[in-house]
């Protein structure tokens, strides 16, 4: 009976976290938002990063979660970092600067038809006909609102086409880490928290040097003062 059981609910463990996910990201997304107006995104988004990465270190090293990865699996999983986080994030957290987080995160929320459509050319994976439908509808009402002419004037001024440009930009980045993420999971077991740790890492040896090296990073300090 205990088996049935599990067999009937982890199918929609998947869904569940989706949603848990989605739910967790808008709301982080108006913090970020209004964390990169006052201190640039460069410092939010390494500040995050290097938080996040000390966070899950310690869970991995707590729970004793197992952390064996093929050298094949690391590749993945840093390039992957290094798309989404350093590339497609950096984007995003610019796109909140000139845009807001209701128009980011609505562009964002073709991410998943990037995804799709790259995997579907990377990794073989099918489209099916209501997935097909699902990216155009998705496509088609962002696109609405984006171009809506009728929405009050000082949403129209938030509308920069720079914003969008960043916006669009981090879609894409973060399909590309999805999809080379899953890569690395097609190789072979990954934890969960252990994958998400080395794409961070790989993300801020990346970003931290940059942003030291031209003087846009200070102090983690600054985000709490």
């Amino acid at each position: 009976k205990h088996n049935e059981t599990t067999f009937i609910t982890m199918p929609f463990l998947g869904e569940l976290s989706a949603l848990l996910t989605a739910c967790l990201w808008s709301g982080s997304a108006m913090v970020f938002a209004s964390a990169t107006k006052l201190v640039g995104s460069f410092q939010v988004n390494i500040t995050r990063l290097i938080l996040a990465a000390v966070y899950l270190v310690l869970l991995i090293v707590v729970l004793q979660l197992d952390a064996r990865l093929s050298g094949t699996q690391i590749l993945y999983l840093s390039l992957s970092g290094f798309v989404g986080l350093t590339l497609g994030d950096t984007f995003l957290f610019k796109a909140f600067q000139e845009i807001g987080a209701r128009i980011s995160m609505l562009v964002m929320s073709v991410a998943p038809a990037v995804a799709a459509i790259l995997a579907y050319f990377v990794l073989g994976e099918t489209l099916s006909l209501i997935g097909i439908l699902g990216i155009i509808t998705t496509v088609f009402g962002v696109s609405v609102v984006v171009l809506d002419r009728g929405a009050a004037t000082s949403q129209r001024t938030a509308l920069t086409t720079t914003g969008l440009i960043f916006a669009g930009l981090a879609a894409v980045g973060q399909g590309g880490g999805l999809v080379l993420a899953k890569m690395a999971f097609h190789e072979g077991y990954v934890n969960g928290f252990v994958a998400s740790a080395v794409r961070i890492i790989a993300s801020l040896a990346v970003l931290l040097p940059i942003a030291l090296m031209t003087n846009r990073y200070s102090s983690p300090l600054r985000m709490f003062t």
